[in-house]
């Protein structure tokens, strides 16, 4: 005898980062913790501890709470060393006291985990 049930579909909020994500059309969803650091003149500003959401081969998206905009220059490391890059931010969007940001490394990144 078989019965019948339902059940609530669980349904996840698209992230801001993932509606970023749509104006990059080679984005691959990545989980990467990185040291952000945005430099200004050159020299360390600010840092915090996020996470890359997504990366293409020449760019990385994530959420930040510093006041990064368009043209700054960020610095992402992560903890083992293996990337240490600088980049520029191209894109982004602010919500809630958050910013998501696309940045595109200002030069090849050899270990990049994502390849063409």
């Amino acid at each position: 005898m078989s019965t019948q049930a339902t059940a609530r579909a669980r349904v996840q909020k698209e992230t801001p980062t993932a509606k970023l994500a749509k104006f990059f059309p080679n984005a691959t969803p990545v989980r990467i913790p990185v040291r952000l650091t945005r430099l200004v003149n050159g020299d360390a500003s600010p840092s915090e501890n996020t996470l890359i959401e997504y990366g293409t081969t020449t760019e990385v998206l994530f959420s930040s709470s510093l006041p990064l905009e368009f043209a700054d220059q960020v610095r992402l490391q992560n903890s083992d060393g293996s990337l240490d890059a600088k980049a520029s931010v191209v894109a982004v969007q602010y919500q809630r006291g958050r910013t998501t940001v696309a940045a595109r490394f200002t030069h090849a990144v050899a270990n990049w985990i994502v390849k063409p």
